[in-house]
Order: C-alpha cells, then structure tokens, then sequence
C-alpha cells in the first residue's frame, strides 16, 4: 500500500460508516410508502410517494445552505451537525407515531432529509477529490456497496416489523367498527416507535464520534482542489457548462433511481402479488445495485471509463425499461428489479465528471448536485399521478427520455466547455 493510499483509507472507512447511514434511513422510505399508506389511511399510491417527496425535496432547499454552513464550519463538524439534524427527524416520528399523523411523518422525513443533504454536501466531493479523480467512481462504487447493503438491511427489517401481516390486516380492516379499526392501526403505527428511537440515538451518537474523529478537513480555496483546477479566470460556478448538465443528468438518474426502488412495491401489488411478498421487491432492486458497483470496482478505470460506464448503463436503463413496459406480471417486476443494475454505476460516474475540474467552486458545485437529488421528489409524484390514467406499468416510459438525457451527457455533456 503506498503512502498516497495509506492517507485516505481511514477517512474511506470513516465516510464507510456514513455512506451506510445514508442508506439505511433513505431506502426504508420503500417500505414507508406502503406501511404509511395503511396506517395512515390514505386514498391513493399518489398519496403515499409523498414520502418520497417531502425526503427529497430537502435536498433542493438545504443544499445551498448546507454549502455556507460547511463553508464555516468544514467537513468534520458540518457531517456531525448533519447527523445530529438527521436525529431530530428520526424522533419526531414517536409522536408522529402515536398520532398517526401523515403530515407530522412528513415534517420528520424532511428533517431528515434536511441534515442528509449537509452530509451529502460533505461526503460527496470529499470521496471525489481525496485521491485521484479519474479512479473517483472507484471510490464512489464502495460508499455505494456500503449505502445499498444498509438498504437491502433496512427493508428487511423493517419489512418485518411494519408489514409482516399487512396482507391479513388490510382484509380485517373492513370488517371491524370504527373503535375497532382505529385501535389495530393505532397498534400498525406504534411499531415504528423503538426502531426510530434506536435510530435517532445512533446518529447522535456517531455524531459525537465524528466530531472526535481523526478525519482530517480538504482545504479548499489554497489547497489542494485550487491546484488541481483548470478554474483560473472562472468567477461563478455557472460558468462551467459540464457541472449544470451534470445537474440535469443526476436529477433524472435519482429520479429514475427511486422511482425502480419506491414503486416497486406498490407496483407488485397492483399486480395483485400479496404484501408478504412484494415487500422484499426494493430489496432486489438493491441487490441488483450491489452487482453493478462491485462491477465498477473492478472495471474503472482500469478497463472501463467513468464515461465509457455511464453510457453503457444509460443504454441498459433504456433496454430494462422498455422490457418491463411491454411484458406482464413477476417479469415486468423482475425487469423494474433490474434497473438497479442499469443505475449502480450512475451515481459514481455522473458527481465526479460534473465536479471535475471546478477548484475553489467544487463546494458549490457539490451543492447544486446535491439540489439535483430533488429528482427523487418530483419524477416518482409524476409516476403516480400518470399510474392513475396510463396505468402503474406505462407510467414507466416515462423512465425512457431520462435515461436518453444520460446517455447524451455521458458521451457529450461531460465534456462541455472544456478545452
């Protein structure tokens, strides 16, 4: 092991651990959707994907601020107030619980929603710029395994305590009188109450520890992401026509990329598959994911490119969607399943071409990327309100002009306006 790499293995293992908390508090809004559904008794699927709205959509209005907060307080302390934020959502869901109120759960996922972004804003540039750019998506590919595995961990637990019986108990809801239905969803909603008090006291706790960390800070305007700028002359970071089509590229990837994980489970049971099975379905999205960035790990750079595996998964998000539009059943899912592969290597290859070269701006940078998540918000509300009138599986091909839009800027965009 050279020196170089000895150098950032320890902030690597310590952003490790972030990565996975980012994974286990994002992915379980998968299961969120269908359990809030029932125990709150919302109406429609269109409904429910405002889980996923009111979480993402913090990103787009606290990723600037989280770029002025970390521009005061570094990396280090900026990841800490993060988790800290992030704890505070985490237990707002015990009242949220015991009122069985929607809009309180949606306050909560915001909040956490809200310091994820700060963490984001951190941890995402810092992967990117701590060794060497071009081996970024490397990098990118293990918080990824770290982030998926958290995932895949976190829908089958709470898979478990939150929908274990959610079949039998839909079928029993009609059945019972007014006291007796609100006292078994009162019971449905309480079962998120220690898991959430368990979470929120982790993320103080590692909050705590990252602050007393040995993680060192990235310099910034005189170090050593200036030296490795072509920014000299630039005076706004809009200035840089790679980073606002990177924008664009990373809205509809996580759009695309939540919408194969959120919906996947609503979209099996409007297929009339059963609950107890469909539940496991976000977890084959996520295993599909895994595949890829253990792929990208051994392929980039050394015989793939950031660009050359962006484009072919572009390309594969077009065949799996199209796939899954036209056929039935388990193997349309299987298909919306796949798109986990198509999508693993995005993320990793789209921050670090969009960021590459931006010097004293990449903190900005970094923000408007992180804004860019919002994608998660806006394109699964859209799925849903199009599910209504097309039906939950053409509302797929909404999917297909993303993935174009991604193909277009992983063999073009990247390169714009650079010499």
């Amino acid at each position: 092991m050279t020196s170089q790499q000895k150098s950032y293995t320890l902030p690597m293992i310590i952003i490790g651990a972030l990565f996975f908390i980012f994974g286990f508090v994002t992915w379980v809004n998968g299961t969120l959707i269908p359990y809030l559904k029932i125990a709150c008794q919302l109406e429609t699927d269109f409904q429910s994907y405002l889980v996923a709205t009111a979480f993402f959509i913090a990103y787009t209005v606290m990723a600037l601020p989280s770029s002025y907060v970390l521009s005061r307080t570094g990396y280090k302390k900026g990841m800490a107030i993060g988790l800290l934020i992030m704890a505070l959502g985490a237990i707002l869901f015990v009242p949220a619980a015991n009122a069985r109120n929607f809009n309180m759960f949606l306050v909560g996922l915001f909040i956490i929603g809200t310091g994820l972004a700060l963490l984001q804003t951190a941890s995402n540039p810092y992967v990117s710029i701590i060794g060497p750019i071009e081996s970024a998506a490397k990098r990118i590919s293990i918080m990824g395994i770290c982030n998926k595995v958290a995932g895949i961990l976190a829908g089958l637990i709470f898979g478990y305590i939150a929908l274990k019986d959610a079949d039998a108990l839909e079928k029993s809801l009609g059945a019972m009188d007014t006291v007796a239905r609100d006292a078994k969803l009162d019971e449905l909603a309480s079962r998120v109450v220690v898991p959430y008090i368990i979470i929120s006291g982790v993320l103080a706790f590692l909050a705590v520890a990252i602050l007393f960390s040995s993680l060192p800070d990235i310099k910034d305007e005189n170090g050593d992401e200036t030296k490795r700028s072509d920014a000299s002359g630039k005076t706004s970071v809009l200035q840089f026509p790679h980073l606002l089509l990177g924008v664009l590229a990373l809205f509809l990837y996580v759009g695309v990329e939540v919408m194969a994980g959120d919906t996947i489970i609503s979209y099996g049971k409007s297929l009339g598959i059963e609950l107890s099975e469909a539940r496991f379905y976000t977890q084959f999205t996520l295993a599909f994911m895994l595949v890829g960035y253990v792929i990208g790990i051994f392929t980039i750079p050394k015989f793939l490119s950031q660009s050359m595996a962006l484009r072919i998964s572009a390309v594969l998000g077009v065949i799996f969607t199209l796939a899954a539009v036209v056929t039935n059943g388990k193997t349309s899912v299987t298909f919306i399943a796949l798109l986990g592969l198509a999508n693993s290597l995005m993320w990793p290859a789209i921050f670090p071409l969009a960021i590459d070269g931006l010097g004293r701006f990449t903190k900005i940078g970094s923000a408007l990327l992180v804004m860019a998540i919002a994608g998660g918000a806006i394109l699964p509300l859209i799925y849903g309100k199009l599910s209504q009138s097309w039906g939950t599986r053409e509302a797929y091909a909404i999917m297909i002009p993303c993935y174009l839009y991604i193909l277009y800027f992983a063999a073009r965009g990247y390169k714009a306006g650079k010499k």
